[in-house]
């Protein structure tokens, strides 16, 4: 199959029973600039394998030009027919703002759900979010540009994606853990206005604290730590990437800080608002005004990023004595409100549940359900791997894409109730992707969610429906997991 877009001919390859573009470029990038219009070509270009990840950091090992770029701008498409007109997903990858590719999450079974799917990489790290505004007029955009690649990915959707049967006037951006943080982001971006009608937001709800006056003076540090000064500033178009990379890793420790795994909060090289490119950050505790027409999935997994203890016995007591240095003398209240949240809980599910996204996604659907103009469906996904005993970070996405084969370090055995979940989150998914509303056959009855209502949907083998049925404990969690964030804003607020 040969389409023809705006920038030349492309052909793609039969894959998994769909047709798949691999690799089509769509944007072009100069360091630390707005991405540009690709380039046109005459030949028919052959679009049958993935395209290069972003720059990233690889632990040392040596990747290809091909498999590792600069100019990683490139998407994906998955179709059944190029003649149809329908419903368009845009998948943005995981990874933070920091790592990721496009490549992790294929989109054959989506497509099979008659929408058309799209998945996108696009810069990150130090080149997609080094915040050079301070030093130079000319990069005054340079902090935000790798999301000013999504909202390229999304013109060129507009641009082209008839061709492959998609509908550029119904198109659904969605992702999870930090691409749930980038619809988030394209939430409360002027540019993406009018470019994207729906959004999923799965696991994706750490916040973001970058401000303006953070960002720039990692900027003027990493200057410094390249020893470039601020006439000269051109030269840091040909720094190596990776002495480019460390020079970033010094800047922070010097400034405003490096991050820790585990930290409820993320800062450095990611978004940053600016007031035009980034109105805002989202999720603090709602979304810019202009997005309120947009509606909105969001949800979480049982147990998220929490350390698991379901491989050895625990007894009650053990428990809360493990609690105790995080709950102090609210520790027999946390358990109390976990018992009434879920009342068939064991010991191990006490240390083992999520405690970093469930509570502020809790803030926010409070914040925005029924406020906005479009509606808000909340959900958690419950399903337990055979392997790891838990429904961990991830563990949703070969069963939003039905794609469980991809899955066999968590599933090694897919049975009937597995796939049965899979086709019935896909369906929906690409329902929500038709019409705004993920209510299909096999799922109890799904209203959009209130404050009032609570109501979250449950993904298991059996779906089911439960109206705030947690939120005691969340804020239980919340008060004593979100210290560093609380310092944070209280630090802010006196220096304003």
């Amino acid at each position: 199959m040969v389409v023809t877009i705006a920038s030349g001919k492309v052909k793609g390859i039969e894959q998994e029973g769909t047709m798949a573009f691999l690799g089509i470029p769509y944007a072009k990038v100069e360091r630390f600039m707005p991405p540009m219009p690709v380039d046109k070509w005459d030949t028919v270009r052959v679009c049958d394998h993935w395209g290069p990840q972003a720059m990233q950091n690889t632990g040392g090992r040596q990747l290809s030009e091909d498999e590792m770029s600069e100019n990683s701008c490139v998407l994906n498409v998955w179709t059944t027919d190029c003649s149809a007109k329908k419903p368009v997903m845009l998948w943005l990858h995981g990874g933070g703002f920091d790592s990721g590719t496009s490549a992790w999450n294929p989109g054959w079974g989506l497509a099979k759900n008659d929408v058309v799917s799209v998945s996108i990489n696009h810069r990150l790290n130090i080149l997609g979010f080094l915040d050079l505004s301070a030093c130079s007029d000319k990069y005054e955009q340079s902090g935000n540009v790798g999301m000013l690649d999504v909202v390229a990915a999304l013109e060129w959707i507009k641009q082209n994606i008839s061709q492959f049967g998609g509908d550029p006037n119904n198109v659904t951006v969605f992702g999870e853990s930090g691409g749930g943080g980038k619809v988030g982001t394209l939430m409360c971006m002027p540019a993406a206005k009018g470019l994207f009608h729906k959004a999923i937001i799965m696991s994706g709800t750490i916040l973001n604290v970058n401000t303006h006056e953070m960002s720039q003076t990692l900027g003027k540090a990493v200057l410094d730590e390249l020893g470039i000064s601020v006439e000269e500033i051109v030269k840091i178009k040909d720094v190596p990437y990776q002495e480019l990379y460390d020079a970033g890793q010094r800047a922070l420790a010097a400034s405003v800080g490096t991050r820790r795994p585990g930290t409820p909060m993320m800062w450095g090289f990611g978004p940053t608002p600016d007031g035009e490119t980034l109105l805002q950050q989202p999720f603090q505790p709602t979304f810019a005004e202009i997005s309120s027409d947009i509606p909105l999935v969001m949800g979480t997994t049982f147990n998220e990023l929490q350390r698991l203890v379901y491989n050895k016995p625990m007894t009650q007591e053990e428990a809360r004595e493990a609690l105790l240095p995080t709950f102090g003398d609210e520790t027999d209240a946390y358990i109390k409100a976990f018992g009434e949240a879920y009342p068939d809980y064991t010991p191990q599910d006490l240390l083992s549940i999520d405690w970093l996204f469930r509570p502020k996604t809790l803030i926010t659907t409070d914040a925005i359900g029924g406020k906005r103009q479009a509606p808000t469906y909340a959900y958690m996904f419950m399903w337990r791997s055979p392997v790891s005993k838990g429904s961990v970070h991830g563990n949703e996405l070969n069963f939003c894409f039905n794609t469980l084969s991809l899955g066999e370090r968590e599933l090694p055995v897919v049975t009937e109730a597995d796939q049965r979940l899979a086709d019935v989150m896909s369906r929906s998914w690409a329902q929500f992707a038709h019409t705004g509303d993920p209510n299909v056959e096999g799922l109890p009855t799904w209203q959009p969610y209130t404050a009032e209502n609570g109501e979250l949907m449950f993904f298991d083998h059996d779906c089911y429906i439960r109206s705030n049925h947690d939120r005691g404990l969340q804020e239980i969690i919340d008060r004593h997991c979100f210290k560093q964030l609380d310092e944070f804003r209280k630090k802010q607020a006196m220096n304003k």
